[in-house]
């Protein structure tokens, strides 16, 4: 016992000056002016507490904000004071004054009560600790301050911006605020004026940010009336029955505004006479005689009379008052003047956007179209050079691709490994081509129906064996750190990093293969062996080698395509099988034979793709249709293709 009375009377004397320090305070005043919607908060009724802290210009409003949110305040039982506290043990407060933060003391926690806020009021408290945020000495915090009125503007963060700014020292942050700044003007500027301001100083911006914070001035409502009001806010007029504003959606504007009796469908309509039965009547008319629309409508029509049922409209009395009304959309988000300045600025938005996503449309075209590149070039020499069909062009890429995932199995730097797949690729594809030529291709020159139906049991054949190995799940190969990500230009056109690399690639690829046809040796037997291999021959040209070395190149280029083609797509063993198609397109509409015809084919072949994606986005298989009918069309009328070709096959 005394013990305890020892605990009272030092809890007693810390109470007391506490209560005597506290109770003038200008915030603690405050406090205790909103005392009952602090002690029983809830989401509904915290607001004049919160808003008053805030707007209280007291620099204690921010500590009182902060601790509450984190629930470090607390409210003496006996006093009604409000402190902030730490606990120091299972029992022990140590507690500190909201005005001048100076440590109180120690206290048992019986006589304390913790203000828990829930979530919601934590969020407002966020909301109004902004303003002090957006002056505080770190820049973090601002930083964090304008991440958050990002997120849920409202009206008093605007006037804590405009007063930031002046006083902010990073021209990041200041560039930053003013731009926030323009965008809440827009919303909740006092004048139309300074609204109009800010709209046009972001004329033509692309931000999504912009747009977000204009579309919501253009907010209508549909409206109707016997004669089109004269009004400033009155925007465009509706038919009903069109496309966009259905007759029925007409109707139900007027039977809620009115103007016009609801409708009842013939189900209800039915069911409403059958319950008024009576003899063999309804409202005095025979129901042997109700064997038409009109009949049932005039005897309906006969009970509503009675006020048995309500009164409904006919279907010539609908389109009566269809006819009779007009209807027009009223802008209800803004005053006229200022929807005028927002519908010319997204009028501009909307003109650079359309020039962007054509822009953005023509990247991905030319990112395409390297990929196909990448997985025609190989076939260009093979087909295009040799004249041989290989239906297994797509598996040599296949190969090229695993070989890549092998590799990071062994060399976990991703940017190593790719260095080292690359030539090792090459090789693994090169001397499967020299085999494949060696064992096969070289008894079927001349041959091409043979030589299809070979490639083609070669290609199923090395599906089946890459599955055996790796399985049939999709195997990662994976882009160094440095691809990862994408060059955003603005809001509407970006390109990834590794599209890039495999465009570098296929440009490295066309330097290449035209450094290997015109200025070296092999280049020029291949050419010559191409255009007469007879001559070539007596000139001391091996053209049996020639065909095994340059069936080896195609092949192996079809490798290195595949290292790329993976970074970027799903390794798996029927991976060729999805280029092998495009790669005969590209080689063909560009012309056989000819790589800057490969060039100009990939580049026609991946822009038809990706314009028709873009009028169809939904139904990628009816694009790939449509491009391989009209690309069926463009042989028709130019089957030699862009280039014309030249040589052996030309001859063929």
């Amino acid at each position: 016992m005394l013990r305890l009375a020892a605990l009272f009377l030092i809890s007693l004397s810390l109470a007391i000056p506490a209560s005597a320090q506290q109770a003038d305070a200008p915030i603690q005043q405050l406090l205790q002016t909103h005392s009952e919607i602090l002690l029983k908060s809830s989401r509904r009724t915290i607001g004049p507490a919160v808003d008053g802290l805030a707007n209280s210009g007291l620099p204690e409003a921010q500590v009182v904000l902060d601790k509450w949110q984190n629930k470090e305040m607390w409210v003496n039982e006996e006093t009604g004071l409000f402190v902030y506290a730490e606990e120091v043990g299972r029992d022990t407060l140590r507690i500190f004054d909201f005005a001048d933060g100076s440590e109180i003391g120690e206290v048992p926690d019986d006589s304390f009560d913790q203000l828990k806020p829930n979530s919601g009021i934590r969020g407002m408290i966020a909301t109004a600790l902004v303003q002090f945020q957006l002056s505080d000495p770190n820049a973090d915090t601002r930083r964090r301050a304008l991440d958050a009125i990002e997120r849920g503007a409202e009206e008093s963060h605007l006037a804590a911006l405009r007063a930031s700014v002046p006083s902010e020292t990073d021209e990041t942050i200041r560039t930053r605020k003013e731009r926030l700044e323009r965008l809440l003007t827009i919303r909740f500027g006092e004048t139309n004026e300074e609204r109009i301001a800010a709209i046009q100083s972001f004329g033509g911006d692309l931000s999504v940010d912009v747009r977000a914070a204009l579309n919501p001035l253009l907010t209508v409502r549909i409206e109707a009336a016997e004669t089109l009001p004269e009004a400033a806010d009155i925007g465009r007029v509706l038919t009903p029955g069109s496309e966009t504003f259905p007759s029925e959606e007409a109707y139900e504007l007027l039977v809620r505004a009115d103007l016009a009796k609801p409708r009842i469908s013939r189900e209800e309509q039915r069911e409403a006479l059958i319950s008024n039965i009576a003899d063999g009547q309804v409202a005095g008319i025979q129901v042997a005689t109700l064997d038409s629309q009109a009949a049932r409508d005039m005897a309906y029509a006969a009970l509503a009379e009675q006020g048995t049922v309500t009164a409904v409209a006919t279907e010539t009395e609908v389109d009566e008052r269809l006819a009779n009304h007009v209807f027009y959309e009223r802008y209800i988000g803004a005053p006229p003047e200022v929807v005028a300045a927002a519908q010319l600025a997204l009028k501009a938005i909307e003109n650079k956007v359309a020039i962007n996503q054509a822009f953005d449309l023509g990247l991905d075209a030319l990112s395409l179209a390297s990929i196909y590149f990448l997985a025609a070039i190989g076939l260009a020499i093979t087909f295009g050079v040799m004249g041989v069909i290989n239906m297994a062009h797509g598996e040599f890429i296949m190969m090229g691709a695993y070989t890549g995932y092998v590799v990071q199995l062994f060399i976990p730097d991703y940017t190593l490994s790719i260095i080292v797949a690359i030539p090792l690729a090459f090789a693994v594809t090169f001397g499967a081509g020299v085999a494949m030529e060696r064992l096969v291709i070289r008894w079927l020159y001349h041959r091409p129906l043979e030589t299809l139906l070979a490639t083609f049991g070669i290609s199923i054949a090395l599906q089946q064996i890459a599955k055996n190995i790796f399985g049939t799940q999709a195997r990662p190969l994976t882009a160094p750190g440095w691809l990862d990500g994408s060059l955003v230009i603005n809001d509407i056109v970006s390109i990834s990093y590794i599209r890039i690399a495999i465009f570098v690639l296929a440009l490295m690829f066309l330097a290449l293969f035209l450094f290997v046809m015109n200025r070296t040796r092999l280049g020029l037997e291949v050419r010559a062996v191409t255009q007469n291999p007879r001559m070539a021959a007596s000139m001391g040209i091996n053209p049996d080698k020639i065909n095994m070395l340059t069936f080896g190149f195609g092949s192996g280029i079809a490798g290195i395509a595949g290292v790329a083609i993976g970074l970027y797509a799903k390794v798996t063993s029927e991976m060729g099988s999805d280029y092998i198609v495009q790669s005969f397109m590209t080689v063909v509409v560009g012309g056989v034979g000819n790589i800057w015809g490969t060039l100009l084919g990939a580049t026609m072949v991946g822009s038809l793709q990706k314009g028709i994606e873009f009028l169809n986005p939904s139904n990628t298989l009816a694009a790939q249709t449509y491009m391989i009918l009209f690309i069926i069309l463009f042989i028709q009328f130019r089957p030699k293709g862009i280039i014309a070709l030249k040589g052996r096959a030309a001859e063929a």
